[in-house]
């Protein structure tokens, strides 16, 4: 019953997205996604050349013989990112989609990911800019809703009104993020006119994902009140959990703090240190709002099935409401 144009285009099972997560979306995570029926990415951003990011896809092949994607940022940075090597590799290792995010679309690369028969989803976080996509060339568009965790767009549309919004003005497939993390929220995603989902937040949780066992154990006991939006002054809003460098974000950004300034408390080395080390206040710890929703640390296999098992159980439940089509 959740087949759809997602699932179609990318060779998927279920319409369902591990999305891109630095230091994180690694092949372990994106393997094991992948072989339990949704669309495994790997972040390339976590490596400093082609050739590094070619080893990780490398080893994720040994892991899965399923479709998986590479995630390309294109944030701006102040350390450029070499995605023109990125962008080489993937296509070079046959990977099966790009996933770009970022304030532009991927316009530069499409042509040459179109003739490798690589599929573009653009990640964005507005209506307007999914129609840049779709304008673009890209496949598939997604969307986040100001649920989401880590990057926000400058518009604050939560997901219930942006889903709608942006179908209404694309044609291609439309793939939606923002406070989704189980079978309810992926089924109302769905109901409100998306093909599929992408969850961030609901992975970081799995055992396959390569997060500290404390930065796990932070997650299960926080809830949808224990975060905070930050670097909204530098045009560049993030959602963490609320820690030490999150309080110090905030009192620079009062200060009218530089993007500089900035950039050294939000560095990917100091939340690297959060996520992987469990030094749970070095960085930032981007997280979604659905967070209290993830109540246990199991695997990827056991997140999908019952997120789908949900799903279905809802669905036939409302069938049974009556005047709604079975």
């Amino acid at each position: 019953m959740f087949k759809t144009r997602v699932t179609e285009v990318l060779g998927i099972e279920y319409p369902i997205i591990a999305g891109g997560m630095n230091w994180l979306s690694r092949a372990e995570l994106a393997a094991a996604v992948s072989d339990a029926g949704g669309l495994g990415i790997i972040t390339s951003a976590n490596f400093a050349s082609g050739e590094e990011l070619r080893e990780e896809i490398k080893k994720t092949k040994e892991l899965t013989n399923k479709p998986f994607g590479v995630n390309i940022s294109l944030f701006p940075s102040i350390k450029p990112l070499p995605n023109d090597e990125f962008v080489e590799t993937l296509i070079d290792e046959g990977v099966a989609a790009i996933e770009s995010s970022g304030v532009r679309t991927p316009a530069e690369y499409i042509p040459r990911l179109r003739e490798a028969g690589v599929k573009v989803i653009h990640k964005c976080a507005s209506a307007r800019h999914a129609v840049r996509a779709e304008k673009d060339g890209a496949d598939l568009v997604t969307v986040v809703g100001f649920e989401n965790g880590g990057a926000l767009g400058m518009d604050d549309i939560p997901t219930l009104v942006l889903i709608p919004a942006t179908r209404q003005a694309v044609k291609i497939p439309l793939i939606a993020g923002g406070g989704i993390a189980n079978g309810r929220g992926f089924l109302a995603a769905l109901a409100l006119g998306a093909e599929g989902v992408v969850i961030g937040t609901g992975f970081m949780a799995t055992k396959e994902c390569p997060a500290h066992p404390k930065f796990k154990e932070w997650m299960l006991r926080s809830n949808e009140t224990d975060l905070a939006v930050i670097e909204r002054s530098i045009g560049m809003p993030h959602r963490s959990l609320r820690n030490e460098a999150v309080e110090k974000v905030e009192e620079l950004e009062a200060e009218g703090a530089s993007f500089e300034e900035i950039a050294k408390v939000v560095s990917g080395e100091k939340y690297k240190e959060t996520f992987l080390d469990g030094k749970l206040d070095a960085g930032m710890a981007y997280c979604g709002l659905c967070v209290g929703q993830v109540n246990k640390v199991i695997t990827a296999k056991e997140f999908i099935d019952g997120l789908i098992a949900e799903a279905s159980a809802a669905a036939q439940q409302l069938a049974s409401l009556g005047g709604v089509a079975k």
